[in-house]
């Protein structure tokens, strides 16, 4: 039996020295170790030798158990050290390397032609106004010519909160807003912010879009100063060799009324898909402001007169960056807005 005790120290020590992991050797210590091992099962053994023997048998089996009980712990411990050292340089960083460079957000493509058309009225001395969405029928409707009953309400058919309170349908009630806060004094402004129409959202429409006016109120306003304007405004946004037409239309605030068209600036004017084979794009409207709106805000139509425009950066940013439906810019998808990471400024 001594000489089956030594053996099986002999092979317990091989088998831990093969160890290289702490799962293997726990492995090993469970196998010889455990209950069901073959020294607990020599110690369950003692009862059937001479009771001489048993003293020295007995000792033997301990001593044989503490010194792997040893060695277990002594490989376990130069394990774990090793596990530790291999996770250190599997994950250790080399701060000799340059840093990553950090992706920046980008603007929005709406807030990019807002900021254009900003810069370039701001450039040319207007002033930026600002006025509530939650609107007053009679800024909205009324002081723009359009009294209740009006059958021009109806294209602008909105979210109304009470009979007389509304969520705003264009940001021409800042405009009603400054003439009346301006007293009689002249004015140049724009007007850029949300607006709501009740509309069936699809690829060109929405029920929340941006738009941005603009008005002109003074001595000797005439139309050729709005012609000049929007040119250089269609050269700003579409490039130098643009030509602009002006339309016949009708807006009860302005008389007269135009639409201004861009010579397509794919085609030159020759024709295409993005022009419907016309050589023109539809960009904006304007007009002389009317003269029962400069009444109405106190202004003498007999000695002062005005211009004002309207546009929608939707628009604009879809000629500009081929865009093909316009709630790519209301649903946040990340690989449509990074796409203009690198588009012009």
């Amino acid at each position: 039996m001594k000489e089956q005790l030594h053996e099986l120290k002999e092979q317990v020590m091989g088998k831990i020295k093969e160890s290289q992991t702490v799962k293997e050797l726990n492995d090993v210590r469970v196998a010889y170790l455990g209950k069901k091992g073959p020294i607990t099962d020599l110690l369950k053994g003692m009862g059937k030798l001479p009771a001489d023997e048993r003293p020295k048998m007995g000792a033997l089996v301990n001593e044989i158990r503490e010194s792997v009980t040893e060695i277990l712990e002594q490989r376990k411990e130069i394990l774990e050290q090793q596990a530790i050292q291999e996770q250190l340089e599997k994950e250790s960083i080399d701060v000799t390397l340059p840093g990553r460079p950090v992706q920046l957000g980008n603007h929005h493509p709406l807030t990019r032609v807002v900021e254009e058309i900003e810069d370039f009225f701001i450039s040319m001395g207007y002033e930026i106004a600002e006025g509530p969405e939650v609107e007053k029928d009679y800024y909205n409707f009324e002081a723009l010519n359009l009294p209740k009953g009006h059958p021009a309400r109806d294209m602008q058919d909105s979210f109304y909160i009470t009979e007389d309170i509304l969520l705003r349908t264009h940001t021409s009630p800042v405009q009603a807003r400054t003439m009346e806060a301006k007293e009689g004094s002249s004015i140049k402004i724009i007007c850029p912010g949300k607006v709501y129409r009740r509309d069936s959202d699809d690829a060109t429409h929405s029920h929340q879009f941006t738009q941005i006016e603009g008005l002109v109120v003074g001595e000797n306003i005439r139309m050729s100063d709005l012609k000049g304007t929007l040119d250089l405004l269609a050269k700003k946004l579409f490039g130098a060799d643009r030509e602009i037409r002006l339309r016949p239309s009708f807006f009860p605030f302005t008389e007269p009324s135009v639409e201004m068209d861009i010579s397509c600036f794919k085609c030159g004017g020759s024709g295409c898909n993005v022009c419907k084979k016309t050589g023109w794009i539809e960009i904006l409207g304007a007009g002389m402001v009317h003269p029962n709106v400069l009444q109405m805000a106190g202004y003498n139509p007999e000695e002062v007169s005005g211009f004002a425009f309207g546009m929608g950066p939707e628009r604009i940013a879809m000629l500009k960056y081929g865009v093909e439906d316009i709630r790519h810019f209301y649903t946040n998808d990340i690989r449509f807005i990074s796409q203009f990471h690198r588009a012009e400024a």
